[in-house]
């Protein structure tokens, strides 16, 4: 691991002036990506900029129709909070799947979004339930944020303070998960709303994704059987040491199945 200059702040405006007047300085919420990062000197920032001091990024709140999350709550706050389990189980049942207890006390929703790891968790239940990003300057709609591998809609100097998600009828997740890593080798969150459903894969492909065909099929009735027949192309989605491009095709009608299963229960 090469030197750094480390720098705590504990207002956002004093993080973001320090990621913009410091080139290529990084964030650090949890660490869990960017320390392994360091350790093998995939990176080697000037400054890195952690938020922990910053308590206004903490917490969750519960205005009846929506949930908002800090963006420094970790997982495991996510996987208990009361208000998440009834409002949004699956978003529950999603962070409790992630990583293992050591990742989930220390990993941070914000740090899992902007990172936007092509086989991460939240990506898909951001995508899914059509949460809204809340950063130092704007508000972004989830089916905007998400650009591709490892890339976001944020700008430089840009920090996420929290996510918004609106309260679905149902919502559930399923992943197919690495042994090692438990990283998702598919992963699906389904979510039924008034107005329709919405249906996310995680881990098939360099980025998060929808599936309309079975959101229309899911929207006209909310059954695993819907989407059973659904088959997903190959094309463009990830074949590595893993798992094959058609294996992943095929995980992804399993997972979305048991998605609607577990949205059900």
């Amino acid at each position: 691991m090469k030197p750094f200059a480390y720098h705590q702040p504990d207002k956002i405006p004093d993080a973001a002036k320090l990621l913009t007047t410091i080139e290529d300085s990084k964030l650090v919420a949890g660490g869990m990506t960017l320390i392994p990062t360091l350790k093998q000197r995939l990176a080697s920032p000037p400054a890195l900029v952690d938020l922990s001091k910053l308590g206004s990024l903490k917490g969750i709140t519960d205005d009846g129709a929506t949930i908002t999350i800090g963006a420094m709550t970790p997982h495991a706050v996510v996987a208990a909070s009361k208000s998440v389990q009834a409002k949004i189980p699956g978003l529950a049942a999603l962070a409790s799947m992630i990583g293992d207890p050591a990742v989930r006390s220390r990993g941070t929703i914000g740090g899992s979004v902007a990172n936007n790891d092509p086989a991460a968790d939240y990506p898909a239940g951001v995508l899914g339930l059509g949460a809204t990003i809340i950063t130092s300057t704007r508000e972004i709609a989830a089916d905007k944020f998400f650009l591709g591998l490892f890339e976001t809609a944020l700008e430089p100097g840009e920090i996420i303070t929290a996510i918004r998600f609106p309260a679905p009828l149902k919502a559930g997740y399923a992943k197919f998960k690495a042994p090692a890593s438990r990283y998702a080798l598919v992963g699906v969150f389904v979510a039924k709303f008034a107005d329709g459903t919405r249906v996310a894969v995680t881990g098939a492909g360099p980025g998060v994704f929808r599936v309309p065909p079975m959101e229309a099929a899911l929207s006209e009735s909310f059954e695993p059987s819907a989407i059973a027949a659904i088959k997903i192309d190959n094309d463009g989605l990830t074949s590595d040491i893993h798992a094959e491009a058609d294996y992943r095709a095929h995980l992804v009608t399993v997972m979305a199945k048991r998605a609607v299963d577990a949205a059900l229960s």
